[in-house]
């Protein structure tokens, strides 16, 4: 069974308050070979966030109701790679992780890089199952299997560019594959060397500084196109899912897109999860019905 890990558990709260409800009466519209995992996310303002800066709004309550509603693991995005020793005595980010540790029947977790934020998640709010961010970029198969063999992660999100490694991604042990969670939409330049600096540059934001950084890979004035990332070297396709990487022994994959519009987002929910004789229906209930 795919588990996927869906974007925008704050941002686009009110897309999944529309597809949640269809998700669970309509459950024939939607491929009997996956369910959602989690959904990930941080809102706005949100000191410990990174990899995105968040624009979700919606308060933690109404988000953490809606997860336990539907029985869905509930992931806060603390991915932050600059954090120092004060950092941590942040009052908004401790509150979240005080609420989201009362999980009630389904553990929730958090997406982190800080070393130092980790240790203090172990040792203050060890209800919350931590998760290795792809913000590590981890582009080194011996360096991402070092990264799974680590206790302290449930799950470790590899860099796209390690996506189709598939002779180095079957050595891998069956425990050890139960941990790998692939991003499968990137948009990002295969061939980008700043990838790392990128996401330092949304780490000093998140803190309040202004980073001296722009990207200049190829077509980054363009954004993100869904469709431009199909064409990504990396792109993992619904095809390769059924074909490829569970037959492999592969169960986790998570989809980008907290930066981007709720319309895009359902465009991945439709394509990923949903029969495609019901993505117009699908699409029509969600987007003329609210």
């Amino acid at each position: 069974m795919a588990q996927y890990h869906l974007p925008g558990l704050f941002e686009f709260y009110e897309l999944y308050a529309a597809f949640l409800p269809l998700y669970r009466a309509h459950r024939e519209y939607f491929y009997d070979w996956c369910e959602i995992g989690s959904i990930y996310g941080a809102p706005i303002s949100c000191l410990w966030g990174g990899g995105r800066v968040s624009s979700g709004t919606c308060g933690a309550w109404d988000v953490l109701a809606l997860m336990r509603e539907y029985g869905i693991s509930a992931r806060l995005t603390f991915s932050n790679s600059l954090l120092r020793e004060e950092h941590l005595k942040d009052k908004t980010c401790n509150a979240l992780c005080r609420l989201f540790s009362e999980s009630g029947t389904v553990q929730n977790g958090v997406i982190v890089h800080s070393e130092l934020l980790l240790q203090y998640l172990k040792s203050h709010y060890p209800e919350l199952y931590p998760v290795s961010s792809t913000t590590k970029v981890l582009t080194d198969f011996e360096a991402l299997k070092k990264e799974i063999d680590r206790d302290d992660f449930r799950y470790v999100v590899p860099d796209f560019r390690l996506n189709k490694a598939y002779e180095k991604l079957n050595t891998l042990t069956e425990s050890q594959k139960d941990k790998v969670e692939f991003l499968c939409n990137e948009c990002c330049y295969f061939g980008c060397k700043d990838r790392k600096e990128c996401y330092e540059a949304v780490s000093r934001r998140n803190l309040g500084e202004e980073p001296d950084f722009s990207c200049t890979s190829p077509g980054a004035e363009e954004g993100y196109r869904f469709s431009k990332a199909m064409k990504n070297p990396g792109f993992i396709s619904v095809g390769d899912i059924q074909k490829i990487y569970l037959p492999m022994g592969f169960s986790n994959y998570k989809i980008e897109g907290r930066g981007l519009g709720s319309a895009l987002v359902l465009e991945f929910l439709l394509y990923y999860m949903t029969k495609p004789e019901y993505q117009l229906q699908v699409r029509e209930e969600i987007f003329l019905d609210n």
